[in-house]
C-alpha cells in the first residue's frame, strides 16, 4: 500500500508577521480556543488532501512551473475577527484581508493545473486570504452566557510581500498538526 500525504499549497508568513499575529493569544486569552503555534501560521491557497507519492511528485512539479510564471505580490491583512463571518458559534479567530488580483490568479492557476492531474475537492468559496490564529472549542463556547462571550475584533494594517509558495505536508499528532515544507518555490 502506498504511503499517503496530507498536502496543501501555502503562503508562509515572514517571522515578524507571525510574531505580531501570535501576540493576539495574550489579548484574547479568555476565549475558549486552541491557538495555532506561531510556526504553523500560513495562508492556504489550495488543500489537496491525502495524496500518493506519485501525486505529490506531480504537485511539486506543477507548483514549481506555476511559481515561475508569477511575480511577487503583496498581501494586506486588515482585521482580526471571529470567522467565518455570521457563523455562530464561530469556528475560528482569524486574521483576514483582501485578495489581490495576483493572489487570485495564482490560486486559480494552481486549481486549474492541479485538478487536471490530481483529483481533489475544489473549494467553492471566494478566495480571501486568511490566517487561522485559533480554533474555537465549540462546547466551551456554548457554555458561556451569550452576553459574557468575549468580543474579538480589531482593525489591523499588516502588509507583507509574498516571494514564494510552498508545498506543505500536515502531520496530525496528539499535540495538533505539525506542518513540514516539502518544497518551496520562488515567485519571479
Amino acid at each position: 500500500m502506498q504511503k499517503r500525504h496530507r498536502i496543501f499549497i501555502a503562503i508562509n508568513l515572514p517571522a515578524d508577521v507571525k510574531k505580531r499575529l501570535a501576540g493576539y493569544q495574550k489579548k484574547w486569552a479568555d476565549v475558549p480556543a486552541k491557538w495555532t503555534a506561531p510556526d504553523n501560521l500560513h495562508i492556504t491557497l489550495l488543500f489537496l488532501g491525502d495524496i500518493t507519492d506519485q501525486d505529490l511528485a506531480q504537485a511539486c512539479q506543477a507548483v514549481k512551473e506555476i511559481a515561475g510564471r508569477h511575480n511577487s505580490f503583496n498581501i494586506t491583512l486588515n482585521k482580526v475577527a471571529y470567522g467565518p463571518e455570521d457563523k455562530l458559534p464561530p469556528r475560528y479567530i482569524w486574521a483576514g484581508g483582501e485578495a489581490s488580483q495576483e493572489a487570485v490568479a495564482l490560486k486559480r492557476e494552481l486549481e486549474d493545473i492541479l485538478f487536471e492531474s490530481i483529483k481533489f475537492k475544489l473549494d467553492k468559496n471566494v478566495f480571501t486570504p486568511h490566517i487561522t490564529l485559533a480554533r474555537i472549542k465549540e462546547w466551551e463556547w456554548r457554555a458561556i452566557n451569550p452576553e459574557e462571550r468575549p468580543e474579538v475584533g480589531e482593525d489591523i494594517d499588516m502588509v507583507f510581500t509574498v516571494e514564494s509558495i510552498e508545498v506543505m505536508e500536515s502531520e496530525l499528532t496528539k499535540q495538533g498538526p505539525h506542518y513540514i515544507v516539502v518544497e518551496s518555490h520562488q515567485l519571479q
